[in-house]
């Protein structure tokens, strides 16, 4: 029997995505909230007796003297639990720690997360809090570099930074209670289920239910009050399936039109709230396909935690900066080396970029000294992160896929062994959601690679940089790999320029060159169905042959570490921009579309434009709904400014999220 989409739900015990109520300001908590544990914390290194204060997120990579500090360090925190908490569960939720924390309360142990530094956890605190009183928290944390665990090692390039470095919360619930709720949605089918728990020793017999809300109108779409009956022994732990079922007229989640809905569950007095998108990604006759629409893609990857006045403690407004700038740059696909924080899920989804998301496993070395097989240990921390990834995220409608490692040697039968149970496990788990991994060695017998077993191709080429060759030698190359696999779709995972070897110095333009000189190569070649630009930034890793402390990087960027924009941002935002052309004639307007690289259809857009006068002034501005653009297509609009006293016009190509696609000034005719 195959298996049911809903079964990701019970994979990952101690992975929790719980969603609660914030509390208003003032008030403590009540059942089904959560109180933020995010703020002052006292912080130690180990052996040091000494404590600072600092601001969780955390991490002590940033900090003067610490910044190439390995090893081990405490955070405590003194909590104040309210009395009207007396008969609740309250759990600690932490939704990340790099890389392993060993958690106490009251001196108490509470649990542990060990060698998975990008899931959340939440532990049970109940039985070890003081009602009514005083509660202290500590958190030992440990980002050695371990051979045991992904990333392994030394072997990935990226920042390892310490710390509780993600947001930190308490949940209060009733006795039984939810833990996670699960989403899988479709045009065609709605898949709802619950993990709950009772965890008094009581049997608890109760109704669960749900209502389905659209969150732009507030309007309820679908609901089942009191779906079923639930019946729970003391201490027990079970899944919900409610019956599958569908909304009338769903309004589809698309990187243009990011329409979500929020899934209300609840269980006696305990309602768990998610939010989720309809649509549907499939690849068939060698395209991917979103919402039965053939579409090519592009985009830029984003190395998080590279500003060196956060580190991988982000606060939201630089979150929101940084996917700003990517969706300036037109990136409606991207991809990440490890599972995101929360806070980059929702700006996805609800600003539309369609991502894939991986398990942390980056390098061949990954497998050093492995003859036969994984090593039992490495076999089993992958596992687990894909599991706690797939646990958290799965309702995410902007995830496009599950990276299941990078740049591996997939012609390694050690390494492909790895890769092929990461694939099985994850369709097992989630088997609607489309699967990959991201090959550096496809240049040389591409069809012993275990990339051929995936759902479609990825290939990190780097021709012009890493690699030795030419525009002629990446086009031969694509046709070997489709060759190899005839009727899969091929995804450049990374193309770019990186100035990180003697021969290499920084070099802008090099970078734009190769930007523009291999796009146009990759849109040209049908099998290509997207591309993924690398980097938007300069990144702080700790193989970085750059700068110093925490400004030790790679330079890969259109931008640097603090944010600043180098002339190939323009290049970017250009060349993955779905407007080819846009021309003006007298107060005619022609816009032509790319037919591909990238090419999907153009529905909700408006031009708008503003004049200034000679001054440099604006004193004019008008908006003008574009109709329906095919890719490869053209459509003309007229525009009249009413005034006499403009003298040139900003014309902007704007989607639906408003955000811009394309600039282009425009001097007005006397």
């Amino acid at each position: 029997m195959p298996p049911s989409r809903r079964s990701f739900l019970g994979a990952a015990a101690g992975a929790a995505s719980a969603y609660a109520s914030p509390a208003s300001p003032g008030v403590p908590p009540g059942p089904g909230q959560s109180s933020s544990l995010v703020g002052e914390w006292r912080f130690r290194t180990d052996p040091d007796p000494r404590w600072t204060t600092v601001t969780v997120p955390h991490t002590w990579q940033v900090t003067a003297g610490l910044t190439g500090y390995r090893g081990i360090a405490w955070y405590e925190r003194e909590v104040d639990i309210p009395a009207a908490w007396a008969g609740s569960v309250v759990r600690i939720e932490f939704e990340a720690v790099f890389h392993s924390a060993w958690v106490t309360v009251n001196g108490q142990p509470a649990g542990e997360h060990l060698g998975k530094g990008y899931t959340a956890f939440c532990l049970d605190i109940t039985g070890l809090l003081r009602i009514g009183g005083r509660n202290t928290i500590e958190v030992k944390v440990d980002n050695s570099f371990d051979e045991r665990m992904l990333p392994r090692g030394r072997s990935s390039d990226w920042a390892h930074d310490g710390g509780i470095y993600r947001p930190v919360r308490l949940l209060v619930t009733p006795r039984c209670y939810i833990e996670r709720v699960g989403v899988q949605a479709d045009p065609e089918q709605l898949s709802l289920s619950a993990v709950v728990r009772n965890s008094s020793q009581a049997e608890f017999t109760g109704s669960i239910g749900y209502r389905i809300v659209d969150c732009e109108t507030g309007l309820v779409a679908l609901r089942a009050d009191e779906a079923q009956t639930v019946r729970l022994r003391g201490g027990e732990t079970a899944m919900i399936d409610f019956p599958e079922t569908r909304l009338i007229a769903p309004k589809l989640w698309h990187f243009d039109h990011p329409h979500l809905y929020g899934a209300e569950v609840t269980l006696g007095t305990h309602t768990f709230s998610t939010t989720f998108g309809i649509r549907r990604i499939e690849v068939r006759d060698g395209r991917f396909h979103l919402n039965g629409e053939p579409v090519t893609l592009m985009g830029v990857e984003r190395m998080a935690g590279s500003n060196p006045q956060y580190g991988m403690a982000e606060p939201e407004s630089w979150i929101v900066h940084d996917h700003d700038d990517m969706k300036e740059l037109n990136a409606v696909f991207t991809r990440v080396h490890w599972p995101q924080d929360r806070r980059v899920l929702d700006y996805c989804d609800r600003h539309g970029i369609l991502m894939q998301t991986e398990v942390p496993a980056w390098g061949g070395a990954t497998f050093r000294g492995m003859a036969d097989r994984p090593l039992p240990e490495i076999m089993r921390n992958g596992l687990e992160q894909l599991r706690e990834m797939i646990a958290s995220d799965a309702h995410h409608p902007s995830i496009f896929a599950w990276g299941l490692c990078n740049e591996i040697d997939g012609q390694n039968p050690v390494a492909a062994e790895f890769a092929r149970k990461l694939r099985n496990e994850a369709k097992r788990l989630d088997p609607g959601r489309l699967c990959t991994y991201a090959s550096n060695s496809l240049q040389q017998t591409p069809g012993r690679d275990v990339a051929g077993e995936m759902d479609f191709i990825e290939w990190n080429e780097y021709y012009g940089s890493w690699y030795k060759g030419s525009t002629e030698d990446l086009r031969r190359q694509l046709d070997e790999i489709h060759k190899a696999f005839p009727g899969k779709t091929i995804v450049i995972s990374e193309y770019g320029y990186c100035a990180c070897t003697p021969e290499r110095p920084e070099d802008d333009a090099a970078r734009e060159r190769i930007l523009r000189d291999q796009t146009r190569v990759l849109r040209d070649h049908p099998a290509v169905g997207g591309m993924i630009f690398f980097c938007y930034n300069d990144y702080r890793t700790h193989i970085g042959d750059r700068g110093a402390g925490a400004m030790q990087q790679r330079v890969h960027g259109v931008v640097n570490l603090l944010g600043g924009r180098k002339p190939s941002f323009a290049a970017l935002r250009e060349e993955s921009s779905p407007i080819e052309s846009l021309a003006v004639y007298g107060r005619q307007v022609i816009i032509r579309t790319r037919p591909r690289g990238p090419g999907y259809t153009l529905a909700g857009y408006r031009l708008r434009a503003i004049g200034y006068d000679g001054s440099g002034i604006p004193i004019e501005r008008q908006e003008v709904a574009l109709p329906v653009l095919q890719p490869g297509g053209e459509k003309r609009v007229e525009l009249a400014f009413t005034g006499t006293a403009a003298v040139r016009a900003q014309l902007d190509v704007v989607r639906p999220t408003g955000f811009s696609v394309l600039t282009h000034n425009w001097r007005l005719e006397p």
